[in-house]
């Protein structure tokens, strides 16, 4: 999985849950060429291989020990990690969504991962309980209708996607949709305090928390929810609730299209040329979790934007780990967290590979892209409830 050797990155991915999926076990090889897999040598698997076009290389079993004995070694900054079994995913997303709607959903297919679409029917009828990783779909959980409203109040996807979601919260049983995506939000907050891995971008990361910390408040003007929002609500904001972020100041402003000041994209002052962002390096042995979730061939991966950009640094908790950072901006990127039993990692911006992805946009064609250290980071989040855990050291 080195950034010379393997010739995509992204199949590979696939090739790991295949082979998991087959009941064999995997070693991930944290920080040894580019977090490779250890395999087992079966016809069927090499021939997998050379059918999706996925590089590999055949060694003995004395070259394997020989590897596993130089990963072993405290000298080394690196670790292997056991993957035992397929995770079962979940992907969160509206009825209708085109697969490139969404980066999580195209990637997965492109590598030929299976997946479920669920949504809020599912979600509150408790089906999260069948899968092991949930990924959040570009989706509002504040009832504001994505803050679309400036831009795009007139427009007939605008209006008709208002309609089918005021529509589901009634047959739900809800007055508002604000109040029935609150419900769908501590559904997943349930689901991760549990023991649940979940994954969102782009305006899923900061509108979920903003839910959390807004419950029972009402924070909708009319245009949204058919009645004033509630005097002086930013007062009433609870942080405790929400799983990343703190202190954000709410925009009260429905022709903004910004939902508070965790998001760094109106004040982003970055030429397209100079935007990447630095993965952190952590150690493989006493920090194995953010190290699985940062294997790449590079530690410097190419920015790109969306609703939700990035985060500023001074509004994630203490408590989360900043797994990617562009210092230049001060924001933050990539980050993960604890909550209960359950792990959370949110990822900024819309698309790793379409540097500003606007409404109508043509799809990106992986096939372009089959090296992508962008992409790489979710599919490092897909496989990761596979591993067999280690107690965390610090």
């Amino acid at each position: 999985m080195d950034d010379t050797s393997q010739v995509n990155h992204l199949k590979a991915y696939g090739i790991t849950y295949w082979t998991l999926d087959k009941d064999y076990k995997v070693s991930w090889l944290l920080n040894y060429r580019g977090g490779s897999f250890l395999l087992p040598d079966r016809e069927e698997i090499r021939r997998e291989c050379k059918i999706r076009g996925v590089s590999f290389e055949i060694i003995t079993d004395g070259e394997a020990n020989a590897i596993l004995d130089e990963i072993s070694s405290p000298s080394q900054n690196k670790e292997t990690v056991i993957l035992e079994k397929a995770p079962k995913i979940a992907v969160y997303s509206p009825p209708g969504k085109q697969p490139w709607d969404d980066a999580v959903t195209m990637v997965l297919t492109y590598a030929e991962i299976p997946f479920t679409t669920i949504y809020d029917e599912e979600v509150l009828n408790d089906a999260l309980l069948l899968y092991d990783w949930l990924h959040l779909h570009h989706e509002d959980f504040t009832g504001q209708y994505g803050k679309f409203f400036g831009a795009y109040r007139n427009a007939p996807w605008y209006l008709e996607q208002k309609r089918e979601a005021e529509e589901l919260a009634q047959r739900l049983g809800y007055s508002k949709v604000s109040e029935e995506k609150m419900a769908v939000a501590d559904k997943i907050r349930d689901y991760v305090v549990g023991g649940g891995f979940m994954f969102a971008m782009c305006s899923a990361t900061d509108t979920f928390d903003i839910a959390l910390a807004a419950e029972d408040v009402d924070i909708c003007e009319p245009m949204f929810d058919g009645d004033p929002s509630e005097p002086n609500y930013q007062s009433k904001i609870d942080y405790n609730n929400s799983f990343a972020f703190k202190n954000f100041i709410l925009e009260r402003s429905p022709m903004v299209y910004e939902f508070s000041d965790i998001d760094t994209t109106n004040d982003r002052k970055i030429p397209f040329e100079q935007d990447y962002f630095t993965l952190m390096e952590y150690s493989a042995k006493w920090d194995p979790v953010p190290t699985m979730l940062c294997q790449n061939h590079t530690q410097l991966v190419k920015g790109f934007m969306g609703q939700t950009t990035a985060y500023r640094a001074d509004r994630v908790k203490s408590n989360v780990l900043v797994m990617g950072m562009n210092k230049l901006n001060n924001e933050a990127r990539y980050i993960h967290g604890t909550k209960g039993k359950g792990m959370f990692t949110f990822y900024g911006g819309h698309d790793p590979e379409d540097y500003q992805h606007r409404v109508g946009d043509a799809p990106t064609v992986l096939d372009l892209h089959p090296n992508s250290p962008g992409y790489r980071l979710i599919l490092n989040n897909v496989l990761f409830p596979a591993a067999r855990k280690k107690k965390q050291k610090t």
